[in-house]
């Protein structure tokens, strides 16, 4: 895993050695000596690379609790039929990023009236506000399964000619992510003594069980993804390379450098281990809160699909970033060593 680990980690020096580290603890410059390393044509001892490039600080407590996610293969179309009529939509251009009066970032448009307000909800898109405006790139057959897809963030679609159509996510229309799973639990859909699992496959089954509350059920997520169609390697994480299975983690970017190394001692075995953080998601928030990305195919579908592992985390930075940031005062963090 620390080989897996470490070529993740080269893919991520060319954006961390660059960008903004919202997190406030890391700079551009303190990746250098990490990522001139990581470059070498050799590095012999992937776990001695680390603990010489590294330093390990747990964040809050380091208490975590980690999910998976993987890369979804569905069925879809370029074209609709009465068999592919689910869109996949790229993302509107009157979507906006801010209000362009005030500047304040957010999702939204502006409507009739000239008034910046919130963009259209799942129920409003899928009720076909958007129909007859081009935005669609491809058509899925399953609604349930291009739910789930829009929940990982990417996927394949597998096309009626054999071929396979990679799409990948290109926006989002800012309104508030609800967990189905949670949802149904709490109504008592699913766990207990249902028959139906606390797992995206026990969800899945209910849904098409009983498919007069399809519709209520997934558009109590507000949420709702953009596509576009992706070439080349991917899937793309929001680090802007691509994830890797058993190896990328999603975390959130306030408390978790993207391109960070993190280990996770867990308390499912496949869980544990060395990750990288390249990835974001709607629903990872919080200081320990990751998201595990396992792949593509039936394994790895079943794996994240089961995934809820808790334990402790601990963030590596780049060697001598605690000591500048102790000495300027930012950091309330603990040391600590995997």
């Amino acid at each position: 895993m620390a080989r897996a680990a470490l070529d993740a980690f080269r893919l991520s020096c060319r954006a961390v050695t660059r960008r903004t580290d919202v997190s406030g603890l890391t700079r551009p410059e303190d990746w250098t000596r990490a990522c001139t390393a990581a470059a070498a044509t050799v590095v012999d001892d992937p776990v001695a690379f680390f603990r010489a490039q590294f330093e390990t600080v747990l964040i809050d407590k380091g208490a975590f609790f980690a999910t998976g996610y993987y890369e979804p293969e569905i069925d879809g179309s370029r074209v609709r039929t009465d068999d592919y009529a689910v869109p996949v939509y790229r993302r509107p251009p009157d979507l906006l990023d801010a209000d362009p009066k005030t500047g304040k970032k957010g999702k939204g448009r502006v409507d009739e009236t000239g008034n910046y307000v919130l963009y259209y909800d799942r129920a409003a898109i899928d009720a076909g506000v958007l129909d007859g405006k081009g935005l669609e790139i491809a058509w899925a057959k399953d609604p349930v399964e291009f739910f789930f897809l829009q929940i990982q963030g990417s996927g394949r679609l597998r096309l009626p000619d054999g071929g396979v159509m990679r799409i990948g996510y290109d926006s989002q229309n800012g309104r508030e992510y609800v967990g189905i799973g949670r949802l149904m639990r709490d109504r008592g859909l699913i766990g207990g003594t249902t028959g139906y699992a606390t797992s995206m496959q026990g969800i899945m089954a209910y849904m098409k069980d009983h498919p007069d509350e399809l519709r209520p059920l997934l558009e109590a997520n507000k949420s709702y993804v953009f596509f576009r169609e992706l070439t080349g390697a991917g899937p793309l994480g929001a680090l802007g390379v691509p994830v890797t299975g058993h190896v990328s983690v999603a975390a959130d970017p306030k408390f978790v450098p993207l391109g960070a190394p993190v280990w996770l001692s867990a308390d499912r075995p496949e869980a544990t281990g060395l990750w990288v953080a390249q990835d974001t998601g709607g629903a990872i928030k919080g200081a320990n809160r990751f998201d595990t990305f396992w792949g593509a195919g039936v394994v790895a579908r079943i794996t994240a699909g089961g995934m809820s592992a808790r334990g402790q985390a601990a963030l590596l930075l780049p060697l001598g970033t605690l000591s500048r940031l102790k000495a300027a005062g930012l950091t309330g963090g603990t040391p600590a060593r995997p």
